[in-house]
């Protein structure tokens, strides 16, 4: 039995993004952005240490590192890919993607 064939996947759009002027704005803006946010995800983690020390007393060296950690990682983590996701709709480059199954209906 043969496998069924498939339509060649359609080329691309252009995006804005392939301009060079418009990509080097849209880059320097997300990393203004995550400056910002790596800037709030310290202020969290003091906050975080601070509340620490209030409720619970002295916390341990390795308790620190790992509370650190934990809320700075999963903060900034989160505005990273929060970031791309605003930075590939809003700069209109999902634009240029087309959907192989436009033609197909939903079921």
């Amino acid at each position: 039995m043969r496998a069924p064939r498939h339509d060649p996947i359609p080329a691309s759009r252009a995006s804005p993004l392939d301009d060079a002027d418009y990509a080097r704005f849209a880059w320097r803006r997300y990393r203004r952005i995550l400056a910002g946010m790596a800037l709030l995800g310290v202020v969290l983690v003091v906050a975080a240490l601070e509340w620490l020390g209030v409720a619970r007393g002295e916390v341990p060296l390795h308790m620190a590192i790992a509370v650190s950690a934990g809320v700075f990682g999963t903060m900034f983590l989160t505005a990273v890919l929060m970031g791309l996701v605003f930075l590939s709709s809003g700069t209109g480059h999902d634009d240029g993607v087309e959907d192989p199954f436009a033609g197909e209906a939903d079921l």
